[in-house]
């Protein structure tokens, strides 16, 4: 990866640390957070493999996973995407939906994927 690619890549994110919004930054990811420990410590009293884990090692209950994943997290992930088209629009004049997708992975869905497995594992450990 060149470094043009890297800064294509890096700039949607740090253009938004200023402006209109910018609370979202920091609420969003503490939501996914919230909802990542409460999901995470359901599956640890289940008896439950970590998530992001048995979404790769769980072919056959992968879908299922998956949209009980999108079904804990989609409302959050969709109101990242709304919350970055409206800053767009009020910055820049104009919506660019990849970029607002990529935010939502970024700000939503990936901190919920990666902590909710963290906390089964912890909570586990008990």
């Amino acid at each position: 990866m060149t470094l043009t690619a890297l800064a294509l890549m890096v700039h949607p994110f740090v253009e938004r640390l200023d402006g209109p919004l910018k609370f979202r930054l920091v609420l969003q990811p503490l939501v996914a957070t919230y909802l990542a420990t409460r999901h995470g410590l359901q599956d640890a009293k289940e008896g439950h493999k970590p998530y992001f884990w048995s979404v790769f090692t769980s072919p056959d209950h992968r879908r299922a996973l998956l949209a009980e994943g999108w079904k804990d997290v989609g409302k959050l992930f969709t109101l990242a995407a709304v919350l970055d088209a409206v800053y767009q629009f009020l910055v820049m004049r104009w919506i660019y939906p990849l970029d607002a997708i990529g935010i939502a992975m970024v700000l939503a869905f990936i901190p919920y994927l990666v902590l909710r497995g963290l906390v089964t594992r912890m909570a586990e450990r008990k």
